[in-house]
C-alpha cells in the first residue's frame, strides 16, 4: 500500500482509517439496524465532499459554495439519462461526473482569469447553488419538482447475493473505495509539484506568478479534481437516500455542513475531512434528546469546539503527538545521561 502513497506517514494513517472503516459496518449490522447503516453511508458521502472542498478551498483559496449543486447536477444528469435510455446506471454515471467536472473547471477558469477574491468566488458559487436549487425544484418535467424522481441506484446485485450484504452496506463499501482513491489522490497530489504550486498560490498569487507558476492552470486543476470527486459522490448519495430530490442538494443540507466539517476536522490534512464529518454527524445524532433546543445546543457546542480546536481536530492531535514524542525523547536522553 505504501507504494500508492508518496509518504509513508500518509500510507500508515490511511491504512489505519480504512481498516477501521472496513470493519465498522460489520459491527453496526450486529448491534444496530438499517438507520445506523444509512448514517454510515451519509458519513462517507459528507467525508468525500469535504475532501473535495479541502482540495479546492483549503489549498487554492477557491471557496466553492455550490458543492450541493455539483452533486445534484451529476445525480440528475445520470438519473435523467437512465430514465430516457434504459441503459444501466454504471455506463451513464460518468456523463454526470463529467458534467459536474465541467462546471467546476469553468468556474475556476473564470475566477482565476478575473482574479476573483475568496469572497467574490463564494458569492458567485453561492449564486450558482441557489440557481441550481431553483432549477431542481422548478423543472418538473426533468427533475420531478419537489417530489423528485426515482433512481435505480448504484446497485451491485452479485455482491448483495454472493456476500449476503444489505444494499446499504454494499453502497457503503462503494463509497469506501472512492474514499480510498481520494486518499491516494490527495497524498500524491499534495506531495508533488501540484501541491507546491497550490501552496504558493494560496500564500501569494502575485509571487507565484512571478516565479513562473501558471495560476489559472493550477486553479483549474484543483477545481476540476474537486468537482469530479463530488460528481462521483452524487449518485452514491442518491442511492443512500433512495430517491433524487432537490432537498438533498440545498445549501443548508450540504454546503453549510461540509464547511463546518472541514474547519472542525482540519484544513489541508488528509484525515481532517473524515474526522470532521464523523464528529458533526455524531453530534447531530446525539443532540436529539434536547428536542426544540437541539439547534441552540448544537451551535453552542460548535462554538466551544471551534474555540478549542481553532486549527482543527487533526492538527491539534498532531501537535499533541509531537509534544509527547519530544518529551519522550528528552526523557530517554536524560535517562541515558543519568
Amino acid at each position: 500500500m505504501s507504494r500508492l502513497f508518496t509518504s509513508s506517514v500518509d500510507a500508515r494513517w490511511a491504512a489505519v482509517a480504512l481498516a477501521f472503516l472496513t470493519v465498522l459496518p460489520l459491527y453496526v449490522m450486529e448491534t444496530a439496524g438499517t438507520y445506523q447503516a444509512r448514517l454510515l453511508e451519509l458519513f462517507l458521502v459528507f467525508a468525500l465532499i469535504t475532501m473535495a472542498l479541502n482540495i479546492v478551498f483549503a489549498h487554492t483559496d477557491q471557496l466553492f459554495l455550490f458543492t450541493g449543486a455539483l452533486a445534484g447536477i451529476s445525480t440528475y444528469t445520470t438519473a435523467a439519462l437512465v430514465d430516457a435510455t434504459g441503459v444501466t446506471v454504471w455506463l451513464l454515471f460518468p456523463v454526470g461526473v463529467l458534467a459536474a467536472g465541467g462546471l467546476g473547471v469553468l468556474v475556476s477558469y473564470v475566477a482565476a482569469r478575473l482574479k476573483m477574491s475568496i469572497i467574490v468566488i463564494a458569492i458567485l458559487t453561492l449564486s450558482l447553488q441557489l440557481a441550481a436549487t431553483e432549477f431542481f425544484q422548478g423543472a418538473r418535467s426533468i427533475t420531478g419538482g419537489t417530489t423528485g424522481i426515482s433512481f435505480p441506484g448504484m446497485e451491485v446485485p452479485f455482491l448483495e447475493e454472493a456476500a449476503g450484504l444489505p444494499p446499504q452496506v454494499v453502497n457503503y463499501y462503494l463509497l469506501l473505495v472512492v474514499l480510498a482513491v481520494s486518499f491516494v489522490l490527495y497524498s500524491r497530489m499534495m506531495r508533488s509539484r501540484y501541491g507546491l504550486a497550490f501552496d504558493a498560490i494560496r500564500q501569494d498569487e502575485v509571487a507565484a506568478e512571478s516565479i513562473g507558476i501558471n495560476v489559472v492552470k493550477y486553479k483549474m486543476i484543483a477545481g476540476f479534481t474537486a468537482a469530479v470527486l463530488i460528481g462521483l459522490v452524487g449518485p452514491l448519495y442518491a442511492t443512500a437516500e433512495g430517491r433524487v430530490t432537490p432537498s438533498a442538494f440545498t445549501f443548508q443540507s450540504v454546503d453549510v455542513l461540509v464547511l463546518i466539517m472541514l474547519v472542525l476536522g482540519g484544513m489541508r490534512t488528509m484525515l481532517g475531512p473524515v474526522v470532521g464529518a464523523a464528529l458533526v454527524i455524531l453530534i447531530n445524532e446525539q443532540l436529539d434528546v434536547f428536542g426544540q433546543w437541539e439547534t441552540a445546543v448544537y451551535g453552542l457546542l460548535l462554538i466551544v469546539l471551534f474555540l478549542y480546536f481553532n486549527e482543527g481536530v487533526v492538527p491539534k492531535v498532531e501537535e499533541y503527538a509531537e509534544r509527547f514524542e519530544l518529551k519522550e525523547r528528552i526523557r530517554r536522553q536524560l535517562d541515558r545521561n543519568g
